[in-house]
């Protein structure tokens, strides 16, 4: 559905993106991650229209963005992250309005009636924008970007400026619109990300570090070498068995978990997979090992794990 191609874009000297490839499918709702001058805002800015690319392609349900911009842009419906509204129309003029951009004339007063009601607005139709609170002016930019129910979305900051009930509605709107459109996301709220997205792309100085599922990238960013147990026997016995384990960084007794049995942080050195060698040397102690768990990775660390180590080759493509 969103096919972006080698998409690269300089400002003078400066490389803004850098042969930035990925796709969104319909069915998908993407994650587009990144600090900030990262290339986020550029990116979206190209695949909505707004500026054209130094080099590369993107191309909107088969249409490309550039030689057939009206074609593209139809299938899009786009929130940007500052809202422009003419604040002297009332909601429903301001939507009428984009109707009449979109250029859809059959059902509309239907076609507005359902979008209120799912975002909310139905009972603000009648107020001038300029009297909205910023929660209905953020949901009024969500529902002029639903107007001709359109294949593609691309939201920059969704829920901002909602409060907690209205953000847990326009995420479930989200996931609910993500089961039959392609959605592209950008957010700054990393567990909104990890709720809403069936897809990460990681951008760093404008080119792309990671572009996976969200579980795919935690399950390659948990740590082997750190291994939560849970062992029946004196915490003394424990230590002792586990100063076998080559590599032995450090033993930590977390809480007693049931009578005579206790939870542990067992970590060794750094890339070096001690699972193996913990379970071999508590076996040896005749030290039974009640459990394990991996350390549970947020989206946040898996983020700082990738954009922090940017010399190391961190893509993770899906097959």
């Amino acid at each position: 559905m969103i096919h972006v191609q080698g998409l690269t874009k300089r400002y003078g000297d400066k490389l803004a993106l850098d042969n930035v490839s990925f796709d969104v499918q319909l069915g998908e709702v993407l994650g587009l991650l990144g600090l900030n001058g990262a290339g986020k805002s550029t990116a979206m800015n190209i695949l909505t229209g707004y500026i054209g690319a130094t080099s590369g392609t993107v191309t909107i349900d088969g249409h490309d963005i550039i030689r057939e911009p009206l074609e593209a842009k139809r299938v899009i419906g786009y929130l940007p992250e500052r809202l422009a509204f003419y604040g002297d129309m009332r909601v429903r003029e301001f939507l009428e309005f984009v109707c009449d951009l979109k250029s859809l004339k059959e059902g509309r007063a239907e076609h507005i009636a359902d979008i209120c009601d799912r975002v909310g607005i139905a009972n603000v139709t009648n107020r001038m924008i300029r009297n909205l609170s910023k929660g209905y002016r953020q949901r009024l930019g969500f529902a002029q970007a639903l107007v001709g129910d359109p294949k593609a979305l691309i939201l920059d900051e969704p829920t901002a400026g909602l409060d907690p009930a209205q953000i847990i509605e326009i995420r479930s709107l989200i996931q609910e619109i993500g089961q039959t459109r392609a959605v592209m996301i950008s957010s700054h709220i990393l567990s909104e990300i990890q709720e809403v997205c069936t897809r990460v792309v990681v951008l760093h100085e404008g080119r792309v570090l990671a572009d996976d599922t969200p579980e795919n990238l935690g399950r390659a960013a948990r740590a082997a070498h750190r291994v939560i147990a849970l062992v029946q026997g004196e915490p003394e016995q424990v230590q002792s068995a586990l100063s076998q384990v080559p590599r032995l960084k450090q033993v930590k007794v977390l809480a007693q978990e049931e009578p005579g049995a206790y939870e542990y942080v067992i970590e060794g050195a750094q890339q070096q997979d001690i699972r193996a060698d913990v379970f071999r040397a508590l076996a040896r102690a005749d030290l039974p090992l009640l459990g394990t768990r991996g350390k549970e990775t947020s989206l946040e660390q898996i983020f700082l794990r990738v954009v922090g180590e940017p010399g190391v080759d961190n893509t993770q493509r899906r097959s």
